[in-house]
């Protein structure tokens, strides 16, 4: 895609912009002040460039307990007084400079979004993409990023349950780490991101304040240069075992009924937190930034007013309540301080030992108040005309499927991720019921009643750069199909959009067609978007990163215990296909990675088959009538058959159905609204009567390790195991690859 990005716009922008401060204050901005516009209206937290159509969104209905982006996070009912908070967001470019940090902090801030209502995390996923794995950059960031996310969680105890990670050369110098967090809150103990009560305490609460991470959300809002390592000051350095006390003094503090509102110092620091908590409630604040504890010296207003140094809170406590909620905080060994008070003018005032140093209105510097909103120019992208010519037919069959299938399992995007998951702790907290029973949607655990949480991060940017609206509406389909072949019914929907520079109309197009698919995907299934981040910029020199709206959602399984497991339980088992098969081999990582074709259409896809194919899973595995449920996704059917072997190293004798589709498509093709479920041979006919119209075949049985395809002994599942699990570490070097595999 050509970067048509040009810098005389966008400076003619930045003026206009001045021009605006200058009206909404009266008068010229002093430095601080333009330093505090400069945060809040960049797109990190303006959204200026993305508002309008997100608002196009389903963000009410359902199960939803507060509107989207009225919170911190979503909150969903689920019944028995609990509530479910989760939110999905990114720290690409943190983690593109240094990889560590990035991720770290980007799993730190996340959590804090939660725990900031009153909920306790109970599982954190993640969704990353890197470059080519063959080069040292990759590995490198690889590396780091997966040792910051496992640093982090594994301190912090919270168990990372799930994710996904794809590799593609778009990704190279910006790979995309998106963190996600979900936790139980019970009713009546949420707390709101909210100032009130004119003369109420307005407390700073956690780790004193450095001079890490200033400019962050400017520096998230620019594109990846070969300047950027420059920006090494912008990001932010955490530090777990503060985060964890934090965690558990800010949920004790909450008991005490003192806590007013309280949110989290994220992107732009204090001058974020103080301008949203004002706006939402209507009020104004005096604060002393003196008071702030520091842990540098002579820091200044602009660097206090910006500083995103990580595991800090803003809380307001009612009046004359101060010494309890510090007595709680001192418990823990944080820093609390009175820092101001709520006033009513909805004015900012900041002073710096007695002198104020900077006035803004609250509402103006805000997304959803007085912070701009545009309307950007967007065209359809040149190379989608070179995907239309694309011709199958032009692709032979290969005479090996064997060879093939052999390269497909150890492509990175597809084989085992343990390299990854070794890293990280998935049992802290006991919640996880998926790492010794796999499912496609991670299921945890609500104590303390019979419930579970299906959890899921997905996206396929291959399918969305092929086609922006119908590969956003595959990405919520296929997050909705991990929760239904797992036995959870869809709840709601949070997502991180990544995309590149929002001023190149071909990004913009691909940006507002997501949207859309997004939004009729979400309205089938009844999954309001609770809220999430969008991360613009993400491109080099070379260009942008394929469109990448992550998926983020959550569901409900009523009984944990009917939970549904994608692996074979036991030989002699039927192995059906349920839903139609299709002669596509359209963007699926056999065309792209094994024929060397990278521009073809997205798979095969109609809402309403999809739609009918979640219903009918939903009543089989109801009914009690499948051992096994997984869905077909990337690699195909022969992929999922494996991938539903390994667990208890069970093989599967399958014949493909005289349909005509070519083999390379019947097998590796990623046409969409595919699920393959197991049976045993007593339940075989009425499974078949439940399935009633809708499609399928039954493919063959479930062996007792032998791999036989179309009547072809193709090894034994061990020896293909041994493949899938050890391909990514043997790319790597034997120093990073030893550092996780001596867990495994």
């Amino acid at each position: 895609m050509e970067v048509t990005v040009k810098t005389a716009e966008q400076l003619r922008l930045t003026a206009a912009e001045f021009e605006l401060i200058k009206q909404k204050l009266g008068r010229n901005p002093n430095f601080n002040e333009l330093c505090a516009f400069s945060g809040m209206w960049s797109e990190h937290c303006s959204y200026k460039n993305s508002i309008k159509w997100l608002k196009t969104l389903p963000r009410e209905g359902g199960r939803m307990l507060v509107k989207a982006g009225e919170e911190n996070a979503g909150l969903m009912d689920i019944g028995d007084g609990l509530g479910v908070v989760f939110k999905i967001e990114s720290h690409n470019h943190p983690s593109a400079i240094e990889p560590f940090q990035g991720a770290a902090t980007g799993v730190g801030g996340i959590h804090r979004d939660i725990f900031t209502m009153g909920a306790r995390p109970i599982a954190a996923l993640n969704s990353l993409r890197f470059g080519n794995l063959e080069e040292d950059k990759t590995q490198h960031l690889l590396s780091g990023v997966v040792h910051g996310i496992g640093h982090y969680g594994n301190c912090f105890g919270v168990p990372t349950v799930g994710g996904e990670i794809y590799f593609d050369e778009c990704y190279h110098t910006n790979p995309l780490v998106n963190a996600m967090s979900v936790g139980i809150v019970k009713a009546g103990e949420t707390v709101s991101a909210t100032a009130l009560g004119k003369g109420n305490p307005v407390m700073f609460v956690g780790s004193a304040t450095g001079k890490d991470g200033i400019g962050g959300a400017s520096f998230a809002s620019a594109d990846i240069t070969a300047e950027s390592t420059q920006d090494l000051p912008a990001v932010q350095v955490g530090d777990p075992f503060q985060e964890k006390k934090l965690l558990e003094a800010c949920l004790e503090v909450i008991q005490t009924g003192a806590v007013v509102g309280m949110q989290d110092m994220g992107a732009a620091g204090i001058i974020c937190s103080t301008a949203e908590m004002s706006a939402k409630g209507e009020v104004g604040m005096r604060i002393d930034l003196d008071k702030v504890p520091t842990r540098q010296e002579n820091m200044k207003t602009w660097e206090l007013l910006l500083s995103e140094s990580q595991e800090r809170m803003l809380l307001v406590a009612e009046k004359g309540r101060e010494a309890e909620v510090k007595k709680v905080f001192e418990k823990w060994d944080l820093p609390c301080s009175v820092i101001g008070e709520v006033t009513d003018d909805g004015l900012l005032n900041f002073y710096m030992n007695g002198q104020l140093e900077a006035s803004l209105p609250a509402y103006e510097l805000v997304l959803g108040g007085g912070a701009p909103q545009y309307d950007r120019e967007y065209r359809k992208p040149a190379y989608l005309a070179d995907l239309e010519k694309f011709d199958p037919a032009a692709i032979d069959v290969p005479g090996d499927l064997r060879k093939v299938a052999e390269e497909l399992v150890r492509l990175p995007s597809i084989a085992s991720k343990r390299w990854v998951y070794n890293q990280y702790d998935s049992m802290v907290g006991t919640n996880n019921t998926s790492t010794n029973a796999p499912t496609d949607a991670a299921v945890v655990l609500v104590k303390g009643t019979t419930k579970g949480i299906a959890i899921t991060t997905d996206c396929n940017s291959r399918y969305v750069y092929a086609d922006p609206y119908k590969g956003t509406m595959i990405a919520v389909s296929e997050a909705a199909r991990n929760i239904v072949c797992s036995g959870g019914q869809p709840l709601g929907v949070t997502n991180c959009l990544n995309f590149g520079n929002p001023y190149d109309p071909e990004v913009y197009y691909q940006f507002v067609q997501a949207i859309k698919g997004m939004g009729e995907a979400c309205r089938r299934f009844d999954t309001p978007v609770t809220g999430g981040n969008v991360s613009f910029y993400n491109q080099n020199p070379e260009g942008p990163v394929y469109p990448t709206p992550t998926i983020g959602m959550v569901g409900l399984l009523e009984e944990v215990s009917k939970k549904m497991t994608l692996h074979f339980k036991k030989q002699g088992d039927v192995i059906l296909l349920v839903g139609a098969s299709g002669n596509d081999i359209g963007s699926s990582q056999y065309l792209a990675k094994i024929r060397g074709v990278e521009m073809s259409p997205a798979p095969q896809f109609d809402m309403e088959e999809e739609f009918t194919l979640q219903q009918t899973i939903t009543g089989l595995i109801g009914k009690g009538l499948v051992e096994s449920a997984h869905d077909i996704s990337e690699g195909g059917l022969f992929i999922s058959l494996l991938e539903a072997g390994f667990p208890l190293n069970l093989g599967f004798d399958v014949v493909a159905s005289d349909s005509g589709i070519r083999k390379d498509a019947y097998w590796f093709g990623e046409k969409q609204s595919r699920v393959v479920v197991s049976v045993r041979k007593e339940n075989l006919e009425a499974l078949k009567k439940a399935l009633g119209d809708h499609p399928y075949e039954e493919l063959g049985m479930v062996t007792d390790g032998s791999v036989e395809l179309d009547g072809m002994e193709w090894g034994t599942i061990g020896e293909w195991k041994e493949s899938y699990d050890t391909s990514i570490e043997n790319y790597l070097s034997k120093e990073e690859a030893g550092s996780a595999l001596s867990s495994i």
